[in-house]
């Protein structure tokens, strides 16, 4: 069904969601551009894994709507939303013995009745990009949990590699991409998803606790707290110290590296 709204984007309208009595969000409403990348940022409890998994269409609010290109998610069939928007969990255990090549492989299947030309260079281009690929022979029980979801990370990038012959956006939602990761990958993951979607005009939407690493790699943040929606926009213009106290309750200094990035740093809790 078309709506009075963009042609293209990801879009959430007064979103509820409610579990018994208990209300989870309320009232929650967000828009993102294909090639823009956005943080969901918060409190532990606030909601922000909930509502990816609103975006991504695994499960449905109890009021509100919401859009990719105009059109309602719920609408959608699940086999062919998933050539176009790829979903990674903060859970990715796999139940048989693959390889870490066979994983990202399993990324092409909703591919399969109209598969690509370039299927095997699509998987190795994406574990390249992952740094990955040497892991490609290796079983993924025996690497490590940052190794994992970088192969993990590689798979839901080739889902979406290539662009779609309908000219329909594309979209990436990953919850806590970084939580496994040592520092140099942390970075290194957050440069190639944010350069990759800007690059390719892909939506990236992603749960982060850490907030330098926010106001580096994001265009856009939207703060919950509680369920509700605290602050929404760039991020550079939501992140100051008079969010952190309100939000999380930490006193903060805001500093600039050598790129005039800016970057907080904490100071202890608000007495």
């Amino acid at each position: 069904m078309r709506v009075n709204s963009p042609s293209t984007g990801l879009h959430a309208r007064a979103l509820d969601l409610k579990a018994g009595p208990k209300t989870l969000l309320h009232n929650v409403s967000l828009e993102l551009n294909p090639g823009e990348v956005g943080a969901l940022l918060g409190p532990n409890g606030a909601g922000k894994s909930t509502l990816l998994s609103l975006m991504a269409g695994l499960k449905s609010p109890s009021q509100g709507d919401i859009f990719i290109d105009g059109e309602r998610l719920d609408s959608q069939a699940l086999p062919q939303m998933a050539q176009r928007r790829a979903f990674l969990p903060q859970d990715t255990l796999v139940a048989f013995d693959f390889t870490a090549r066979e994983v990202v492989e399993l990324g092409r299947y909703p591919h399969r009745s109209n598969p690509s030309r370039n299927e095997a260079d699509i998987v190795e281009a994406a574990m390249r990009m992952t740094e990955s690929w040497h892991l490609a022979d290796q079983r993924l029980a025996w690497l490590s949990g940052g190794e994992r979801l970088r192969v993990q990370l590689a798979r839901v990038l080739a889902q979406i590699w290539e662009p779609r012959p309908d000219g329909k956006s594309r979209w990436l939602l990953l919850d806590e991409p970084t939580a496994a990761l040592d520092l140099q990958h942390q970075h290194g993951v957050l440069e190639t998803v944010r350069d990759w979607a800007n690059r390719q005009q892909v939506g990236a939407l992603m749960v982060l606790h850490d907030l330098n690493l926010a106001l580096r790699y994001t265009d856009r943040v939207w703060v919950l707290e509680q369920g509700r929606m605290v602050a929404a926009g760039p991020v550079r213009e939501v992140l100051d110290g008079s969010m952190l106290s309100s939000v999380w309750n930490v006193c903060s200094n805001e500093v600039r590296d050598a790129k005039g990035i800016p970057q907080i740093i904490t100071t202890g809790k608000v007495r």
